[in-house]
Formats: structure tokens, C-alpha cells, sequence
């Protein structure tokens, strides 16, 4: 686990939430980063209820505030729901992050000023591949990355960027790289939830 990560929650406290809320799935999924595993959790389930996400939230925003940021950026399409309101609970400006070509960048008049001072928010991260290309993105900007914040870090220290990590949870659900997938082996069918469109 990266020494940079802090978590809101206790683990008995989030895993009751996720399960609350219908969002801790188990069965076979691939994830966006390409991996498998045994566990998948659905961040839009959760932030279904207004009074969730402002729990989520509340937990994770005094963590944030203490990096002072004057946005929150998060890579579309997952993270919007949740980076709106987190956003909207430390009171600063919101955009997100689309990669219509393949890369991430800015559109619908959406922008950075150089040197603002940049929160990147994320559901999940595994690798967390797609916020580090938002992270990259705005700093081709001129904006200064000053954290992230994540509801589920599922990395197992993975994701350790020299940032500093705000985390609502960090679950410990075991990812297999797809060739030695043992539920592939036992031919457990394969869901591909999220967002992401593979090839």
C-alpha cells in the first residue's frame, strides 16, 4: 500500500455501505485495466442516492480540503457522478475528462488556467491507468496536480503516485491477469461492466 494513501473509512464502515447499497458484486468480471477478478465494484450503484454520495463525501472532505485544490477533474465517463459532488462539498469548480480520439483532454468549453491547483477524482483504481492519463493531460495544461481522490482503492499499492491519496476505501479483491485467470479455467462466464469499450 502506497505510504501516500490515507482512507476515510473503516473497512467494516465501507464494505457495510458497498453492501448496503448493492454495489460489492461478486462473480467474474474484467475490470477497465484489463484484468479479472472475483469481485467488482459498481461506484454508479452507489452513488445512486444523493444521501450515499453525501456520505462518501463528507468522509473524504476534510482529507481533500487540506490540499487547497481549485478543481476537480475527473476522466469521464465513471468519475463524473462523483467528482461533481465531491466538488460540490469542498465548494470549488467541476470538469471532467474525455478521450474521444484516445487521449484525454478538455471539451464543452471545459478548461484549466495554469497553475491551478488540481484534484483528480476516480470510482476505482486498479492500476489506475485512466486517472494517471488525466493526471498527464492536465499537466500539459499548466495545471499542478495536488492529489487524488478515489472511492476504492483496489491497487494493493499499484497505484502509488508521488501525490498524495485520499481513498473512501481500500478493499483487497484479488485480480488475475487474464491467461491465468482461474475462473476463466473453470469457465465461470465473463462480465464486462464499466464504461470502457474494448476492442
Amino acid at each position: 500500500m502506497s505510504s501516500t494513501l490515507r482512507i476515510a473509512a473503516t473497512p467494516a464502515a465501507s464494505t457495510q455501505l458497498m453492501q448496503d447499497s448493492g454495489a460489492l458484486l461478486s462473480g467474474h468480471f474484467r475490470l477497465s485495466s484489463g484484468l479479472h477478478s472475483n469481485q467488482y465494484f459498481q461506484c454508479a450503484t452507489l452513488l445512486e442516492k444523493s444521501e450515499v454520495a453525501a456520505r462518501v463525501v463528507e468522509a473524504m472532505a476534510l482529507m481533500v480540503s487540506q490540499w487547497k485544490p481549485d478543481v476537480i477533474v475527473s476522466p469521464a465517463l465513471g468519475a463524473i457522478i462523483f467528482g461533481y459532488e465531491l466538488a460540490r462539498g469542498l465548494g470549488v469548480r467541476n470538469i471532467f475528462a474525455e478521450r474521444p480520439e484516445g487521449q484525454f483532454e478538455l471539451r464543452r468549453g471545459f478548461f484549466l488556467k495554469p497553475g491551478e491547483r488540481v484534484v483528480l477524482a476516480e470510482n476505482v483504481v486498479t492500476t489506475g491507468g485512466s486517472v494517471l492519463e488525466t493526471a498527464q493531460m492536465v499537466r500539459d495544461l499548466g495545471a499542478q496536480v495536488v492529489g487524488y481522490a478515489v472511492i476504492v482503492d483496489r491497487s494493493r499499492g499499484r497505484f502509488a503516485p508521488d501525490e498524495p491519496v485520499c481513498a473512501y476505501a481500500a478493499l483487497d479483491a484479488e485480480t488475475y491477469a487474464p491467461e491465468s485467470c482461474p475462473l476463466c479455467i473453470n469457465n465461470v462466464p465473463l462480465t464486462k461492466p464499466g464504461s470502457r469499450i474494448f476492442s
